[in-house]
């Protein structure tokens, strides 16, 4: 079969994570047949879910967080009973409150639990200085420095969830599995920097809302997401009460409106997608209840989803010209099912879908067909990224987008074999270019466009890690024979040039590291 080096180029960088160094094979696999490469990886069992010793899931990681919470209190108590014990206590990391959020984040449980999850605390100080550290020496060794003050079950979690999504996508064949990952946590994301419930979450809501389902049913993938502790959270649906139900006749509060208004804005209909405030005010209501058991385990284990029927606001309600009548738990379910189907979500994801894999302005005819498969197939997404790899236009169109921080590092590492134990020098690399892991700054994701990740500030930083990488592996590698791994015969001259008519090997890396080959997806 003949070699098509600019579709394995496409094949590697556009759908994957790039060609790995050594005897992968990688390139040779793609150059032989690009589409079948891409497609074999939605096909090799369990590809998309991540299960390894340690990984905790999400009540597990609650009832830990309660009793650090609980330690913590504890230790504050005890220093202000014994003033001698003060300072003492005063050197440990203190747990602050998350800031930019409200200090009251109260549960719907009884008085008591609510009571006990009023404030979640973040713990800032210690994690601050082991991320400052860590942005202020990406993708390198860490100087000499003062002891670091031991990691508390909160950063040792994140960092376990973050190597362990790190290792995934560095030895992943192909990586398209991993990059639908990606793509559909993003779509659907949290932030780590909300509190320390959704830190210490945020590695286990990827695990088992997302993994299980980006090669399943949209509408599955959407129910996992908005009935995930983290999820509710997140957007506060914990502090929402139906005006009328028992707890808000008791409490005198009412709705909490974050949850219905991102499913609609930005996990299903998107903006312009025929709804109406009055809609947002309806799915508020219909999703009253929706919560997660606190740390007094009044409604059920720690950490898991509950419907609590005291917060429910009674009665049917009108959603997008539909009334559900109020049957619980399931009346939202249903107003969820017919959301994941409603023609302007195959639209809106149809589009978020094409833009994020093949450019900022994706061709109509691949919008349309990605909107038809969707439709059609009642939002089955193994169709959907099949249908974009078996797309013409996917091929066709330029390799215009920038890679973002997390798929540049993670290629990095891939050309390089750099499959690390310890996450710091990925997640410092993350924070220095503007992408930090599982933390975007705000409930629509980190931005999909160039115009986000091609600034020249942003590749001056680039250029800064590429030059740090280089110094530190550039003697072990023969940059020529690098670029034939990650680009071959769909290198240009120019970049040829450049790489052989560099002053030394350190040079040639950065200089690879930072090609249109390298950087372009």
């Amino acid at each position: 079969m003949a070699r098509d080096p600019q579709a394995a180029l496409i094949a590697l960088n556009r759908f994957g994570f790039g060609a790995r160094g050594g005897a992968s094979g990688d390139w040779a696999g793609a150059a032989s047949d690009p589409r079948g490469f891409v497609k074999a990886d939605l096909h090799r069992p369990n590809n998309a879910r991540l299960e390894m010793p340690g990984l905790q899931p999400t009540p597990a990681l609650a009832q830990a967080v309660f009793a650090y919470q609980a330690e913590v209190k504890a230790a504050r108590e005890a220093a202000k009973a014994n003033p001698a014990a003060e300072m003492a206590a005063a050197e440990k990391p203190a747990a602050v409150e998350a800031p930019d959020k409200p200090s009251e984040s109260k549960s719907v449980e009884a008085r008591s639990e609510a009571k006990s999850m009023d404030s979640q605390p973040m713990e800032k100080s210690a994690e601050k200085s082991a991320e400052k550290t860590e942005a202020n020496a990406p993708m390198q060794a860490n100087e000499a420095a003062a002891p670091a003050k031991p990691l508390n079950v909160i950063q040792k979690t994140f960092r376990a969830e973050a190597l362990a999504r790190l290792q995934r996508a560095l030895i992943a064949d192909c990586g398209f599995t991993e990059r639908l990952v990606t793509f559909w946590s993003n779509h659907f994301c949290i932030s780590a920097a909300k509190g320390e419930l959704a830190r210490i979450w945020a590695g286990a809501f990827e695990r088992e809302a997302i993994r299980p389902h980006v090669l399943g049913r949209f509408s599955e993938m959407l129910m996992a997401v908005e009935q995930h502790p983290a999820m509710l959270f997140f957007l506060d649906n914990q502090q929402s009460l139906g005006p009328d139900s028992r707890a808000g006749q008791n409490r005198k509060r009412g709705l909490n409106e974050n949850l219905a208004r991102e499913i609609m804005e930005l996990h299903t209909l998107g903006v312009g997608g025929g709804y109406t405030q009055e809609d947002v005010t309806s799915l508020a209501r219909i999703i009253t209840g929706w919560t997660f058991a606190g740390r007094q385990g009044q409604l059920g284990t720690p950490g898991t989803f509950v419907f609590n029927a005291n917060a429910h606001q009674p009665g049917p309600q009108v959603l997008l010209g539909k009334t559900y009548e109020d049957s619980g738990l399931s009346q939202g379910e249903a107003a969820l099912a017919d959301i994941a189907r409603h023609p302007s979500t195959a639209k809106f994801i149809a589009t978020k879908f094409a833009r994020h894999f093949v450019s900022d302005e994706p061709p109509p005819a691949l919008i349309a067909r990605l909107h038809e498969v969707f439709r059609k197939t009642d939002g089955d997404l193994l169709a959907l990224a099949t249908t974009l790899v078996d797309s013409d236009e996917a091929w066709q169109a330029p390799l215009t987008k920038i890679r973002s921080p997390y798929e540049y590092l993670v290629a990095v590492g891939r050309l390089l074999g750099q499959i690390p134990d310890d996450p710091s020098r990925y997640l410092g690399g993350l924070n220095l270019l503007g992408q930090p892991l599982w933390a975007p700054s705000g409930p629509n994701g980190f931005p999909d466009t160039n115009a986000a990740w091609a600034a020249p500030e942003g590749m001056k930083l680039r250029l800064d890690i590429a030059a740090q990488v280089a110094s530190r592996l550039g003697d072990n590698v023969d940059p020529r024979n690098l670029l034939e791994l990650a680009a071959a015969d769909a290198s240009s001259q120019e970049t040829r040039h450049t790489i052989e008519r560099a002053e030394s090997r350190q040079q040639a890396l950065a200089l690879l590291l930072m090609s249109p080959e390298f950087q372009r997806r």
